[in-house]
C-alpha cells in the first residue's frame, strides 16, 4: 500500500463505495489539471509567446487540458497522472532554454500554491463543516491537497515530457542539456510507464508527497 492510499484509507475516503470516490475525486483533479496547464500557458504568454492562447488553452475549461492516459493513471492512483500538454513555441522567447525552464516549473508551483491555499481553506473551516451536512467538502478539500501536491511532485520528475525535464535542461550547461535531450526523448515516456507500473514511482515519490501532505494538513 503506498503511503497516499494509507492516507486517503486514514481520511476515510477510500472507505467509500466507488461510485462516491469517483464523485469526490472528480473535481479536485479536473481543477488541479486545469490550474497546471493554464499556468504554463500563461507564463509562456507572458514571456512573449501566444501559442497556447491562440489555441485556446488560456481557460479554466477541464476538458480543454485532459489527457485520457494521464487522467486515467490519476484515477488510479489517486496521486500522480498528467494532462494535455500546453502548445509552447521557444522561438518566442528570448532565452528559450531558460524561458521554457520557467514555463514548467508554472505548472508544479501553481499546484503547491494550490495545495497550500486549501489547506488554509481547511484549517479554517473544517471544524464547523464537519457538523453539517457539507461534511463531504471535507474529503473534497484533503483530496485537492494530495492532488495537487501530487502532480506537482510527480511532474518535478526529470524525465520527458514531464516538467522537470524542462527544468533540469534549463540548470544544465548548453552541451549537457543537449545531449540529455537527445538521450532521454525518444525513450522518456516508455520509461516512466515502466516507473509506474513497476512501482518505482511509489518509493521515491510517495514518501515525498506524503511528507507535504501531512505538513500542510496539520497547519
Amino acid at each position: 500500500m503506498t503511503p497516499g492510499t494509507s492516507l486517503l484509507y486514514k481520511t476515510g475516503i477510500m472507505n467509500s463505495g466507488t461510485i462516491q470516490q469517483i464523485i469526490l475525486l472528480v473535481v479536485p483533479v479536473l481543477f488541479s489539471i486545469t490550474i497546471h496547464e493554464v499556468c504554463h500557458g500563461y507564463a509562456a504568454y507572458r514571456l512573449g509567446d501566444p501559442t497556447a492562447k491562440l489555441a485556446g488553452r488560456l481557460t479554466l475549461n477541464p476538458i480543454k487540458h485532459i489527457d485520457i492516459v494521464g487522467l486515467l493513471v490519476l484515477f488510479v492512483t489517486r496521486m500522480i497522472g498528467w494532462a494535455k500538454p500546453v502548445p509552447v513555441d521557444p522561438r518566442y522567447f528570448k532565452n528559450p532554454r531558460k524561458d521554457m525552464m520557467w514555463v514548467s516549473l508554472a505548472g508544479p508551483a501553481s499546484n503547491l500554491v494550490t495545495a497550500f491555499v486549501f489547506a488554509i481553506i481547511f484549517k479554517l473551516t473544517g471544524g464547523f463543516i464537519a457538523g453539517s451536512y457539507l461534511y463531504p467538502l471535507i474529503y473534497m478539500m484533503q483530496i485537492m491537497i494530495m492532488i495537487n501536491v501530487g502532480l506537482a511532485i510527480f511532474n518535478l520528475i526529470p524525465i520527458p515530457p514531464l516538467d522537470g525535464s524542462h527544468i533540469l535542461e534549463g540548470l544544465l550547461p548548453h552541451e549537457m542539456a543537449a545531449a540529455y535531450s537527445r538521450f532521454m526523448a525518444p525513450y522518456g515516456f516508455i520509461i516512466l510507464l515502466v516507473l509506474i507500473f513497476t512501482r518505482v514511482v511509489d518509493v521515491l515519490v510517495f514518501p515525498i508527497i506524503h511528507v507535504i501532505v501531512n505538513i500542510l494538513l496539520s497547519i
